[in-house]
């Protein structure tokens, strides 16, 4: 019992620290980069950013991001329950309380575009940092789920983007200023890459399906030159109806060149199948226990 205390203990301080360190992240890139060079993103963050602005920098931007994401918290309590809010509401106090506490800071750059990349990073790490912890910090992604519970005709992502475009184009037209959209864009765009490499890693692979006929020759080829598996599938041709080896295995994005000339080699004829593997976990590549 005192055991699994003390694993539920350790979960949720590493937790903890990885929502202070995500908050910190995120309120960097939102006050030291987006603000002093006037960018409008999408989310919370970007509509609290603008009545900062507007207000001639009178308006706490921590407090704002409190008060617009009251109503949101307000309107899921019901569908998703106290705990989850509470937690949301506890991160979004963080978050608040980091916005104030960077927005004392000078700029560091006074390039819009370089303003747009490095604060669309610092973003994208912060959003990784939630998503991969399962931390919420409330937001136009929160918003979007409690939507979609009502109005399923949008997905959630879809729902998102509506709301952040509706946040931008607003900032635009507010500021007069409709390069705000360009920077944006690279802001969303940078977020979304750097979010997904931090989610899913920089260590992809290659999905290879081989369809031929000459399976076991292939296999036996391949399992003596490589230290990657093969798992061998039967199939059936439906426009020939004659069966097939379906092999299947993972290897690194610079073994591709290698396993098509092996394949061309035995099997000219055979039928290659190549897509990205976002995240490979097993032996010859991360392990799962490092993983889970």
């Amino acid at each position: 019992m005192k055991q699994e205390t003390g694993k539920i203990l350790l979960r949720e301080s590493i937790r903890f620290t990885a929502m202070l360190i995500g908050c910190a992240l995120y309120a960097l890139g939102v006050d030291c980069f987006l603000i002093h060079n006037q960018i409008i993103g999408g989310g919370v963050s970007g509509l609290a950013s603008l009545f900062y602005i507007l207000s001639d920098h009178r308006v706490s931007i921590g407090l704002m991001t409190v008060v617009i994401n009251i109503p949101i918290l307000l309107l899921g309590l019901k569908q998703l329950g106290w705990k989850f809010m509470a937690r949301c509401l506890i991160t979004i106090a963080v978050l608040a309380f980091f916005n104030e506490l960077f927005i004392r800071l000078p700029s560091l750059t006074d390039n819009r575009i370089l303003a747009a990349v490095y604060g669309g990073i610092l973003q994208g790490i912060g959003i990784g940092i939630f998503v991969k912890f399962k931390v919420s910090s409330g937001g136009t992604e929160l918003l979007g789920r409690e939507i979609r519970h009502w109005f399923k005709f949008f997905s959630i992502p879809v729902w998102t983007a509506i709301f952040d475009a509706v946040i931008i184009i607003s900032g635009s037209i507010a500021l007069h200023d409709s390069e705000n959209i360009f920077y944006a864009l690279i802001l969303i765009f940078v977020s979304a890459k750097t979010s997904d490499i931090l989610i899913m890693g920089i260590n992809r692979s290659k999905l290879c399906y081989i369809i031929t006929d000459f399976g076991k020759d292939i296999s036996e080829y391949l399992l003596k030159h490589s230290p990657r598996g093969i798992t061998l599938i039967e199939g059936t041709g439906m426009y020939t109806g004659q069966k097939k080896n379906i092999l299947l295995t993972c290897v690194k994005p610079q073994q591709i060149d290698q396993l098509k000339a092996v394949v061309k080699q035995i099997d000219e004829h055979a039928f290659v199948i190549v897509s990205d593997a976002n995240e490979v976990i097993g032996k010859g590549f991360q392990d799962i226990q490092d993983k889970y």
